[in-house]
């Protein structure tokens, strides 16, 4: 199969192109940056170097390809990110209709079925609503869970003040998922015969409660001991604001995290909830202290 890979090598794009290749499809993946022009042919890929702001570029790569993996790369010089989703969105369905392209799998979000208090997972809620004006076009919508590599974002505080918090509460159940658990089933779904036009598949790697996840991860920073403490939304965007996110991200971070605090945020998933995969957060607590002692 000719399969295109957007979002360069990232966290997901990179495992996912291995797959991919491994198992012999001819891969084409898109980056802006060409000095990854010999690392993903180092993996056995083709590079495709332009902007995913050209929608001539795109439709001219997609052309010929049997399937399309889409996603929407973070842009913090952006400071509207819904609208810029909106675009990028808006960008892949006309590549997509113009290319004659039949299948594509698009990395969305849990909570995406929610239309507000998602913060930037709006984005994700629009994107797909975009995409599925896509007619006779085979779409699949991944909806990961909370990626344990967020967890990084602690290590200051945890350095600086021996406490793990947000606003989440001490047993507040969160999903976690690690990118290349991600990458397996976007893997799985791109060469599968698609029976549906619209198809829902969620990922995760773990389940663990707010405290349960930073004994985890003490246990691995030699920090038995550590809690996680909770604090009220507006603590948390004033502590953001102070160490110099802008307000508005700020304001984004908190209504995400209280969007799974009361559960909203994950009610889709519980309904069609997935097998887990394979990385634990045990396994990745090791790449956690890594990180950690390299700080």
């Amino acid at each position: 199969m000719k399969i295109i890979v957007t979002g360069s090598l990232g966290h997901i794009s990179k495992p996912l192109t291995k797959i991919l290749t491994s198992n012999s499809n001819q891969v084409v993946v898109i980056s802006s940056n060409k000095k990854r022009n010999e690392a993903i042919e180092e993996i056995g890929a083709t590079a495709a170097i332009g902007s995913i702001e050209d929608v001539s570029f795109l439709s001219a790569t997609f052309q010929g390809a049997d399937a399309v993996y889409l996603m929407i790369p973070p842009n913090f010089k952006e400071f509207n990110s819904l609208e810029y989703y909106k675009r990028i969105a808006e960008n892949y369905r006309e590549a997509i209709q113009s290319s004659g392209v039949k299948k594509i799998v698009f990395l969305s979000s849990w909570g995406a079925h929610l239309d507000k208090g998602t913060g930037t997972i709006l984005g994700s809620h629009h994107a797909e609503l975009i995409l599925n004006q896509l007619q006779s076009v085979h779409k699949t919508y991944i909806r990961p869970v909370s990626f344990y590599y967020n967890l990084l974002n602690y290590i200051e505080m945890i350095k600086n003040t021996g406490i793990i918090g947000s606003n989440f509460k001490r047993e507040d159940k969160i999903a976690w998922v690690h990118p290349e658990d991600i990458a397996k089933a976007v893997s799985e779904e791109l060469v599968l015969t698609a029976d549906e036009l619209i198809k829902i598949r969620y990922v995760a790697s773990d389940e663990k409660t707010a405290a349960e996840t930073a004994s985890i991860l003490g246990k691995a920073i030699d920090q038995p001991n550590l809690e996680w403490v909770p604090f009220s939304d507006a603590d948390v965007e004033k502590s953001l604001t102070e160490r110099g996110l802008p307000k508005k991200f700020a304001q984004d971070l908190v209504a995400i995290n209280a969007a799974i605090s009361s559960g909203r945020m994950g009610e889709d998933y519980e309904k069609n909830k997935p097998e887990l995969g394979n990385v634990k957060l045990e396994e990745y607590a090791t790449e956690f202290a890594t990180t950690y002692y390299q700080k």
